[in-house]
């Protein structure tokens, strides 16, 4: 092979992994028809922290028996809300397949059961439910 060749190789090459290496490198996402529902909470001021855990415990435990629940996040790296004498303690959120899986929690007899033990410990909560 001549030099020229193979210049035009090695060169067509480079280009070629210069241009994967940009698409790989893309950040790429999407916009799912999943439903999030976020919710921040402030525990009442005489609930006890098992009271609180049971609470938490308890999103798992519902998530398992209804159908349509795709994800549960329970552990808090940050929560906003409340006020400075009485901040917002804990949050959770629950990802779902469906707005109709959603509207079926709602109503589901587990989640019922899960109320009686959450609001025991939570004194309010901010809830938001998020699509696209």
């Amino acid at each position: 092979m001549n030099t020229t060749i193979r210049r035009a190789v090695m060169a067509l090459s480079l280009i070629a992994v210069f241009a994967l290496g940009i698409t790989l490198g893309q950040n790429k996402f999407t916009q799912p028809k999943s439903v999030i529902h976020v919710v921040s909470l402030k525990w009442k001021a005489d609930s006890t922290p098992a009271q609180q855990q049971a609470a938490l415990d308890g999103v798992k435990t519902m998530a398992g028996q209804i159908p349509g629940i795709k994800n549960i996040w329970i552990r808090s790296t940050k929560t906003q809300g409340g006020t400075q004498e009485a901040p917002y303690k804990a949050s959770f959120a629950i990802e779902f397949e469906s707005e109709a899986a959603h509207k079926a929690y709602e109503g589901h007899p587990a989640r019922a059961e899960w109320l009686k033990v959450y609001n025991v410990a939570r004194e309010e909560s901010i809830n938001q439910v998020i699509t696209n």
